[in-house]
């Protein structure tokens, strides 16, 4: 282990045109012209073999499979969502990427599943950008990584600040990509061209960055790290979101709403959205913004005319539903007092806010803790969170173990989820902040 600090800052004590700050540097594939400014980015507009027409047949998926299968390296992949728009997070589009098959988009829509092309790339690495974003909705689709490369995390490892793939890829490859489509509706069909350029292009230099990432993180010495941490993601990555309990509780602005029969409207106008929105496969925001609900859960209105002067009630969609909003408002207002919301037993240690009024001796541990992390975390050139989580911190500083040691406090963050080199870098100094210091 190195505490030499990321190629983002060493930069600055190489020699001019000793690295990709001095010029871009060219990808291991011929990736258009040299850059014509020493030291500015170029724009990155087409793929290198052009835009690829979406596979949309089993026939052309066929031909897909066979060309990856006798590709060779690893597999750059990234899919495209419609998150802003669908109810559902299924992927709309999926771009792929290896030497020797060159790059593809595959429309899963007509497909229904890649189990065959996931067979084909089995054995190869899969190089992805925040993967965790990605993994849900592929393996819906049959596609499981057995090994993968997260070029995001692996930036956040190696200490650079901004991890954005566009801003990546502009410093460690010297080009830049346009990331204006990346909230499109990619439910749309047909794709425009535009589109689907950009789609290809997010996997057009993915290899090549994922080879910059994995020189910067051996160099300091991360690689071991990295490996741990993409190791978890192939465990759980596929893994849809844990479901939480009372889901509407997390509707924006309802810290404003006060008394328990006023989140019955709230719950009640919250999940007759949701109806909806699953119905029409439409993002719940589209039927109905937050916003509304939370007008309506505070005036508590009896009839449309008064409905619909609420803000958030002015659209033509909205006004065609609204008896469905008055019968939702009107159940809420029906309920016996012990149908009412209670609040949810915690799962877990209180806010931290809370800490210092009801266990002060735990706040300060928890003020001990962060110090902790904070510190071993800026040494390694590391965000905190990505050393342990903050909820980890929390748990453990809200219930220390019994005897604390640092062996004791290692098995604890291990039962969190912690890897083995996290454990290693601060369970020793968890273990002297959770005890109570001598006066």
């Amino acid at each position: 282990m190195t505490d030499e600090p990321p190629l983002r800052r060493r930069a600055a004590q190489r020699q001019a045109g000793d690295g990709p700050h001095s010029r871009p540097a060219p990808a291991t594939e011929s990736v258009g012209p040299d850059p014509i400014t020493p030291g500015g980015p170029v724009p990155l507009t087409a793929p290198r073999e052009g835009t690829p027409t979406p596979i949309e047949t089993p026939d052309q998926l066929a031909e897909v499979v066979a060309r990856f299968a006798a590709g060779t390296g690893p597999v750059a992949v990234d899919a495209e969502r419609a998150s802003g728009y669908r109810y559902t997070q299924r992927a709309y589009l999926v771009q792929l990427r290896r030497a020797g098959a060159g790059s593809v988009l595959i429309d899963p829509l007509p497909l229904g599943d890649l189990r065959t092309l996931d067979e084909a790339i089995a054995d190869a690495e899969w190089v992805l950008h925040a993967a965790s974003q990605d993994l849900p909705c592929l393996a819906d689709l049959g596609l499981r990584p057995r090994r993968l490369f997260d070029t995001e995390l692996a930036a956040r490892l190696a200490g650079f600040e901004r991890v954005g793939l566009a801003a990546l890829t502009e410093q460690l490859l010297g080009y830049t990509l346009e990331k204006h489509h990346s909230a499109a509706d990619w439910s749309t069909r047909p794709l425009p061209e535009s589109w689907l350029t950009y789609a290809a292009l997010d996997v057009e230099l993915l290899t090549d960055l994922r080879d910059k990432l994995a020189a910067e993180l051996a160099a300091q010495g991360k690689d071991g790290w990295a490996a741990e941490e993409f190791a978890a993601l192939v465990a759980s990555g596929a893994q849809p979101p844990r479901q939480r309990p009372d889901p509407w509780r997390r509707t924006s602005g309802i810290h404003r709403i006060r008394g328990a029969r006023a989140q019955a409207r709230v719950r009640a106008m919250w999940y007759a959205r949701d109806e909806i929105a699953a119905r029409r496969d439409s993002a719940p925001g589209r039927v109905l913004p937050d916003a509304a609900i939370i007008a309506a859960a505070e005036l508590d209105p009896k009839d449309e005319r008064t409905l619909l002067t609420l803000p958030g009630f002015g659209g033509r969609s909205v006004r065609r539903l609204a008896r469905t909003w008055i019968e939702a408002l009107a159940k809420a207002r029906e309920l016996p007092d012990d149908m009412l919301p209670v609040a949810p037993p915690l799962d877990g240690p209180p806010p931290p806010h809370r800490w210092a009024e009801r266990d002060p001796i735990a706040a300060a541990r928890l003020a001990r803790c962060r110090e902790v992390v904070t510190t071993a975390a800026a040494a390694h050139t590391l965000p905190p969170e990505n050393l342990i989580t903050p909820d980890s911190v929390r748990r453990l500083a809200w219930t220390p173990p019994e005897e604390i040691t640092p062996e004791t406090v290692a098995a604890t963050l291990r039962g969190y989820g912690a890897r083995a080199w996290q454990v290693g870098l601060i369970a020793d100094g968890l273990a002297v902040a959770l005890r109570e210091p001598t006066p």
